[in-house]
């Protein structure tokens, strides 16, 4: 999977770690994907990475600034998704919000 490609800082990211309760109850895998849909036609969005194992996953979503993050936070559909993740989908979770000041890596 690519990085997401993210412009020079700074910028938001969205910081998604979660323990799920098993299984894919009432659609969890096409609700995630649904949700990496919506969230791209959403503006300010960047992009998104994330990574599953043993348990925990982390996604990491990437925002022009914090309004794009929170606006994102308060659109309807995930809005149901959230609500769902809270009573079906995750033992677990936590979201932390921060300011990339630094950006740099191989390339």
């Amino acid at each position: 999977m690519p990085f997401a490609a993210t412009p020079d800082p700074p910028y938001t990211a969205v910081i998604f770690s979660s323990v799920r309760r098993g299984g894919d109850a009432d659609g969890y895998l096409d609700t995630a994907r649904r949700m990496e849909e919506l969230a791209a036609e959403q503006p300010g969005y960047l992009g998104i990475e994330s990574a599953r194992d043993a348990g925990l996953g982390i996604s990491v979503s990437y925002w022009a600034d914090e309004a794009a993050a929170r606006a994102w936070k308060g659109v309807a559909e995930h809005l149901v998704a959230q609500q769902r993740g809270r009573t079906e989908w995750y033992a677990d979770y936590r979201v932390r919000v921060a300011t990339v000041s630094r950006d740099y890596g191989m390339a």
